[in-house]
């Protein structure tokens, strides 16, 4: 039994995030994501203004008139969206952890799919997959995906994206949308990514808090792995020590953007505390002109 005040959040989440999509991101997100191409429909006569290269010659000998082919978009997509549950997620100073943030992302983009009639499925991992729902469509499983982002309680700590990206490798064999929230503070991923690449859609979502930049300056902090269990005592007004973090902290987040430039996957960036809404459409956008 799921308690009332769970209930409750996730009733105000679907709410939310259901404005958002029918006021501001519906649209974008359907041209942003076009289908898996045209498929034929009819024929019919021929019109004045038509292209004639979509004439249907054969019908066209056969009646002695005119006629030309009709195709519509094959609009049904199917989505995953891939959840970093790990300990680390559970980090927020800004009134909202990382998974916090990554479900009310989860609950946009579904409901933003399901509008348009795609399937969305959910995988939520950490060392291990937890969790995989199968892609479906309607507004119940838009609100299944919402509570399990937010309520799951992960059996394990750590993070293993590769081991996510191999389950989707050999299970998935239909073309689809992946879109891949984590804070990517993971190694030794980039061939399960390289390979998922090659036959899916590929969209990180970078899920961070601001604070993770820099060290605060508190004097000594005894500082927890949330992943590891790891403790260090850290002086945190030690200028070596700072410059050391945030260097530290900077290459991972060059080395991560040049792996998704080389592999021509637009990520998204995201932060605890801040408008996700942004950076959604920017994206949506973007990617539409690209098209």
């Amino acid at each position: 039994m799921i308690p009332a005040s769970f209930l409750k959040k996730i009733h105000r989440i679907s709410i939310r995030t259901q404005h958002r999509v029918d006021e501001v991101l519906g649209g974008q997100y359907h041209s942003a994501f076009k289908g898996r191409g045209i498929e034929f429909e009819e024929v019919r006569p021929y019109q004045m203004g038509d292209d004639v290269r979509t004439i249907d010659w054969n019908v066209t000998a056969r009646s002695g008139e005119p006629y030309v082919k009709l195709f519509r978009e094959e609009r049904e997509l199917s989505v995953w969206l891939l959840a970093d549950i790990s300990a680390s997620q559970a980090w927020g100073t800004q009134h909202q952890s990382k998974r916090d943030l990554m479900a009310e992302i989860g609950a946009t983009l579904a409901f933003a799919a399901i509008r348009n009639n795609d399937k969305v499925g959910l995988l939520l991992f950490t060392d291990e997959v937890e969790k995989c729902l199968l892609p479906k469509k309607g507004s119940q499983n838009a609100l299944r995906i919402i509570r399990e982002l937010l309520f799951w309680n992960p059996q394990r700590t750590g993070t293993n994206l590769a081991a996510a990206l191999d389950r989707i490798n050999r299970t998935v064999k239909r073309k689809s949308i992946l879109f891949i929230m984590s804070d990517f503070q993971d190694q030794y991923y980039e061939h399960a990514l390289r390979v998922a690449r090659k036959r899916h859609d590929i969209v990180p979502l970078v899920i961070h808090d601001r604070c993770e930049e820099e060290l605060p300056k508190v004097g000594l902090l005894e500082w927890e792995d949330a992943e590891t269990g790891e403790r260090v005592l850290i002086d945190t007004l030690h200028g070596p020590t700072r410059r050391a973090y945030a260097e530290s902290r900077q290459q991972i987040a060059e080395a991560r953007e040049q792996l998704f430039r080389q592999m021509r996957v637009e990520p998204i960036q995201f932060a605890t505390g801040e408008d996700l809404i942004t950076p959604l459409k920017r994206f949506f956008h973007h990617r539409e002109s690209r098209s």
